[in-house]
């Protein structure tokens, strides 16, 4: 756990509990009274924080992003959709035995078109990778989780703009070319259990599990979602 991650779970938690209240009441308690009790969730070790600086800081961080929303509400004083499953999933692959699931922000219902528009909230400072596989994958959890088709996606940088911006969704062929090639890789290094780093000399995704591993990381507890957390101490980080 990190700081920016710890920053970013309390601002999602915030802004998808609006899609489960009536539109008109979503807005009742303003945002930032709400992050008081999100905020306990990530305070101290779990959000990653070494000292109480660290934690005021990246708080009011997540103040400011939640006070930009409240000031600028935009589509979130329209109609969504909500998916009933706590955690959407759904067979992406039976003959291969994969299973595709993820949570999405925010799903907004478009009343002309009885279509829905994928939302996702971003909490930090750089935009997403045109490359990425996050927009392929919420497609097909959209598409195959609920029964209105797709027909747009914004992205909403809540750390410096004041409404979301339109980005391209991929074909649903695309979307599963691109997924599934990357999901069979996965479930064949599973089953070899031979895991292999693009990058010879390790890169910043591994470096953290290595000194899990190694013995170098602290042990805080159990996450809401029952995974184990740890922080990296600041000196084996620079180490």
């Amino acid at each position: 756990m990190q700081p920016p991650l710890a920053l970013g779970q309390a601002v999602h938690d915030v802004l998808e509990s609006l899609s489960m209240q009536p539109v008109e009441e979503r807005f009742d308690v303003p945002l930032v009274e709400k992050l008081e009790s999100v905020w306990k969730k990530v305070s101290g070790n779990f959000g990653g924080f070494i000292t109480p600086q660290e934690e005021l800081e990246y708080k009011n961080k997540a103040q400011t992003m939640l006070e930009r929303v409240d000031k600028h509400r935009g589509p979130l004083m329209k109609k969504a959709i909500k998916i009933r499953q706590e955690l959407p999933y759904y067979w992406f692959s039976e003959e291969d035995n994969l299973i595709l699931c993820g949570k999405i922000d925010w799903l907004e219902y478009l009343e002309d078109s009885d279509s829905v528009r994928i939302i996702d909230f971003k909490t930090g400072k750089y935009d997403e990778d045109p490359d990425s596989l996050q927009l392929p994958i919420y497609l097909l959890l959209t598409s195959n989780c609920q029964t209105r088709p797709v027909t747009g996606a914004q992205y909403w940088y809540v750390n410096h703009d004041n409404e979301p911006v339109d980005v391209s969704l991929p074909t649903q062929e695309d979307a599963q070319k691109r997924v599934g090639d990357v999901a069979r890789k996965i479930a064949l290094a599973r089953k070899l259990e031979r895991f292999v780093c693009k990058n010879k000399e390790g890169c910043p995704i591994c470096r953290p599990y290595e000194l899990v591993v190694n013995g170098h990381a602290t042990y805080v507890g159990t996450g809401n979602h029952k995974q184990d957390i740890y922080i990296i101490p600041q000196k084996s980080s620079q180490e």
